[in-house]
């Protein structure tokens, strides 16, 4: 009896060997590269931000010059519009990579431009220049294949572009001119791609036009620091250049240009139908820079873009503008 208990015991208090873990389980566990996944997805969203993708509103400029005149809807003219549209949007995006680069520690201290992705880390400056050179490279190959002239414009646009965002945006007066040919190129744009000649009083009005946004923006850009600062100290070393009264100057000058101008080409435009449209279009042209004016002197057109889309007022006047100038371009009536 003793015995059995004996080894019984020996079988009850015997420590148990616990079992090695099979290798087929792990396959079940995370791997240690998810975590790069989810890097991955976070490093293309900030990316896709970095193109600024609101801002290819400005890239419909390419459409004043076929709808001015009369050609906007042939196939031909369509489809190489919309191509110019797409080279600008990638083109554009690769100066606004470069930009924010070149800003990234000054957009720090930004009150706005702080999360911007590159400014705030989640887009690294190595990977803002790889995407920069394949967008401005594709850009060009768009914009070659639609049309050699719409090639040299875009080529003119990205020099002067990112000759601002290395060299000349400190330069006050110098880079408001060239903040405003960015537009200016725009509207040529559409012009180039089909083949369009443009009219003086076309250059005319998108220039000073280009030059109104400009300075609003500017100005804009003032009065935010202004507020956020409590200080009249500016963050872009250009502004230290500017006072609220220049700005507003500049901008009211060349709002009233654009106008007297848009007239002249309305005139010209409209003169061979008998119900006067494009005449007719002035009124919606006028509220519309009149509108805008609001909009810049509350400080609120540091991006044209986004004041244009928020204010619904300005929509409705953009299009009573395309309609009537549309219907006075065709000759209808």
């Amino acid at each position: 009896m003793q015995g059995g208990s004996g080894v019984a015991s020996r079988h009850v208090h015997s420590p148990r060997v616990p079992r090695p873990a099979r290798r087929c389980r792990t396959r079940h566990q995370p791997r240690p590269h998810g975590e790069g996944r989810v890097g991955n997805v976070s490093t293309a969203r900030a990316f896709v931000v970095a193109l600024r993708p609101r801002q290819w509103a400005k890239n419909l400029l390419v459409v004043v010059a076929p709808l001015g005149a009369a050609r906007l809807f042939e196939v031909p003219v369509l489809i190489a519009t919309a191509l110019a549209f797409v080279a600008f949007c990638l083109v554009a995006s690769a100066t606004y990579l470069v930009n924010d680069v070149v800003d990234r520690d000054r957009d720090r201290a930004h009150p706005t431009k702080s999360t911007r992705p590159v400014a705030s880390g989640a887009l690294s400056p190595r990977a803002a220049i790889i995407g920069a050179v394949v967008l401005a490279i594709a850009g060009l190959a768009i914009a070659f294949a639609t049309s050699i002239p719409l090639g040299w414009v875009i080529v003119a646009y990205l020099l002067v572009t990112v000759a601002y965002s290395l060299f000349l945006k400190h330069a006050p007066v110098l880079e408001l001119a060239l903040l405003a040919l960015g537009f200016l190129l725009r509207a040529v744009a559409g012009g180039a791609a089909s083949d369009i000649p443009l009219s003086e009083w076309f250059l005319l009005v998108a220039g000073f036009g280009s030059l109104f946004m400009a300075a609003g923006k500017r100005y804009a850009e003032l009065v935010r620091v202004g507020e956020s600062t409590g200080e009249a100290v500016p963050v872009r070393g250009s502004l230290a250049g500017y006072s609220p009264t220049y700005l507003r100057f500049v901008w009211t000058v060349s709002a009233g240009i654009t106008v007297t101008t848009y007239c002249l080409w309305a005139v010209e435009v409209g003169g061979g139908t008998s119900i006067p449209w494009a005449m007719l279009s002035i009124i919606p042209f006028a509220l519309g820079i009149l509108r805008y004016a609001v909009d810049v002197d509350a400080g609120r057109g540091e991006s044209p873009e986004e004041a244009v889309l928020a204010d619904y007022s300005l929509a409705v006047f953009a299009l009573a503008w395309a309609v009537l100038f549309g219907l006075g371009a065709l000759g209808v009536g």
